[in-house]
């Protein structure tokens, strides 16, 4: 692990963002609500957070860092949803792999509770695909008063 206790506390923000591509089933069931597990954007919200804050004990070298705010955002799109994440502490070290997790695990969320809706007759998924997970921006800068 590289060492960060040299460095000063500073306000850090990062926004990333994924999406999971998923059938014309599996998104009208979202937008009606019927999805049998429940509601995947909540369950991907609060799944996101969690993950965010779990981040250094499912990345090996990854710092635990004091997490001030975390905010998910789902949005049902034309051809699936896309997940964004923006995490934000005072600390020695920057905030993106949180934000990539959250984004990771919010999708896996998604695809885990429609998944009944995307297979194929041999179990298979043709089309569900989690792509684009990437950092949109980071900040880098004094705390604020």
């Amino acid at each position: 692990m590289i060492g960060v206790g040299h460095k000063p506390d500073v306000l850090r923000v990062a926004v990333a963002e994924g999406k999971i591509l998923l059938g014309r089933e599996a998104l009208r069931r979202i937008r009606e609500g019927s999805v049998e597990k429940g509601d995947p954007l909540l369950a991907a919200q609060l799944a996101g957070i969690l993950a965010a804050k779990r981040t250094p004990e499912l990345i090996p070298l990854c710092h635990p860092i004091p997490i001030t705010k975390v905010d998910i955002e789902p949005t049902v799109e034309e051809d699936g949803v896309r997940i964004k994440a923006r995490v934000e502490a005072v600390a020695k070290t920057g905030v993106e792999m949180e934000a990539l997790t959250a984004v990771s695990v919010a999708l896996l969320t998604v695809w885990d509770m429609v998944k009944q809706y995307e297979k194929d007759e041999a179990g298979q998924y043709p089309h569900t695909a989690i792509t684009g997970i990437r950092v949109l921006s980071k900040i880098k800068g004094p705390v604020q008063p």
